[in-house]
């Protein structure tokens, strides 16, 4: 059996060499996949006795499509042999139980991809699933894609990093669900009878996140004038270099979530909070992947520094400015970064111009990681209600809240005799508006961001960029 090449012609894992998305029976599985979709409900049922609904004889022959394509495909990935043996059982169970909501706990549980973590390993995997950032419903998508764990990154993750459930993973191709803003495959976003006892793998893909990311930062530099560093230049340029600074920063990000002091359930699942919150411990993971990156990058580690900027431009050029403003944690984060820097010298905006002190940007943006670090530590003696009320002085000593706010008068404003997962209500969609700074960056950037979707490394928008 030949070993399989990665797209940089590194050899890892089992399988053949022939690419799963040249074979022809991959655009008959997509067509069949893309015919079933538009007739799945919100659940992933198919109503029958809907108006305009299809036969269940035609329900079944999609079906027997897609059954057939993954049979002709599985032996270009033997290594998911069980996977799809079971998928086929799921979709002949699905098929004949009359299409109602779909089960594919079987198949979730014999998908193991972390289990062989090999460098350029090709994935077919198929799943009713909503995709995050992508499409909220429980379609079934197709997606080929490959595995990225070149010896440095696995070395790193053997000894210092330990995340056994990590999967850094690039497109080949995909269904319309991840022609989307969709960036990750998470079993969690699987339709299932029930939840498995513990999931065993995450993936993100790094060149998604490498293709926007390159985007955008080159149109923000170019927009505000930044002057920026000529080997991170070099570094907007090259895909495959960016898509390795986003595998490093995603794995030691994804870990940091259950890692450190921590006094909440690190990832709060089915936890009610103030969205600050939430942008607090996702920014809290980005700046501890910077953290490690500075060390890194001290022992002799490229990718280090690449990560460190790559940190400081997504999160203050593209998180505060996408997506809308209900609730946006992850544009909180980016603000909050963009304001602690500014307070401390470090940005500047003059003369329509902005300025970073490259020099002091590392040892301040350690400053910020090191405030949420004692905010959590304290965290641990305090009532969940005093703790988020000492999230939100933190970040309003950096950000202004909206003037309507009742949780920016303070306790006495609050109905304290309710529970707090109640006083959650009392918190606005946009609690903290964008600056006026971000507003007028905002309309620059809008088309660039909105042209990010369902970008890849492959993408011919992203090569006429």
């Amino acid at each position: 059996m030949t070993e399989i090449l990665s797209p940089v012609g590194v050899p890892g894992g089992t399988g053949t060499a022939e690419r799963v998305v040249d074979h022809p029976a991959w655009p008959v599985l997509k067509d069949a996949v893309e015919t079933i979709r538009p007739w799945q409900s919100k659940d992933g049922a198919i109503d029958l006795a809907a108006d305009g609904a299809p036969t269940a004889d035609a329900v079944r022959a999609e079906v027997e499509r897609v059954i057939a394509a993954v049979r002709e495909l599985a032996p270009l990935v033997p290594h998911d042999a069980a996977y799809h043996e079971a998928l086929v059982a799921d979709l002949r169970r699905w098929a004949d139980d009359g299409f109602g909501v779909p089960d594919f706990l079987d198949s979730l549980l014999a998908f193991q991809p972390a289990r062989q973590r090999a460098d350029g390993l090709q994935h077919l995997v198929l799943f009713p699933m909503y995709t995050q950032n992508g499409n909220p419903d429980r379609n079934f998508e197709a997606v080929v894609l490959r595995m990225v764990w070149p010896d440095w990154l696995a070395e790193l993750e053997r000894t210092r990093y330990d995340n056994p459930l990590f999967c850094g993973i690039t497109f080949e191709d995909f269904t319309a669900g991840y022609d989307t803003n969709s960036a990750v495959l998470f079993p969690e976003t699987i339709a299932v009878r029930e939840a498995p006892a513990r999931f065993t793998w995450g993936g993100i893909f790094c060149d998604r996140e490498a293709a926007r990311f390159r985007r955008v930062t080159e149109a923000a530099v170019e927009t505000l004038g930044l002057e920026v560093p000529e080997d991170i230049s070099e570094m907007l340029t090259d895909q495959e270099r960016c898509q390795e600074a986003f595998v490093l920063w995603d794995m030691v990000h994804d870990r940091t979530h259950s890692h450190g002091d921590l006094p909440f359930d690190p990832f709060m699942i089915k936890q009610r909070q103030p969205f600050w919150m939430y942008g607090l411990e996702e920014l809290r993971c980005d700046l501890t992947a910077f953290k490690e990156a500075v060390k890194l990058e001290a022992e002799g580690y490229s990718q280090a520094r690449d990560v460190q900027f790559a940190v400081i431009f997504d999160r203050m050029f593209r998180f505060p400015v996408t997506g809308d403003r209900v609730r946006n944690y992850d544009g909180l984060g980016g603000q909050l970064l963009f304001a602690y820097l500014h307070k401390h010298d470090v940005v500047r905006w003059t003369d329509n111009t902005l300025h970073i002190d490259w020099e002091r940007a590392p040892k301040v943006t350690n400053e910020l990681c090191g405030e949420i670090e004692k905010l959590y530590r304290d965290g641990i003696d305090r009532p969940k209600l005093v703790h988020w009320f000492a999230a939100y002085d933190l970040v309003s000593t950096y950000l202004a809240p909206h003037p309507g706010s009742v949780w920016a008068k303070g306790p006495d404003a609050l109905d304290l005799d309710q529970p707090p997962r109640k006083l959650v209500d009392d918190v606005l969609p946009d609690e903290f508006p964008l600056s006026m700074f971000y507003e007028a960056l905002a309309k620059k950037l809008r088309s660039v961001i909105a042209s990010t979707k369902g970008i890849t490394a492959h993408s011919d928008t992203l090569a006429a960029a």
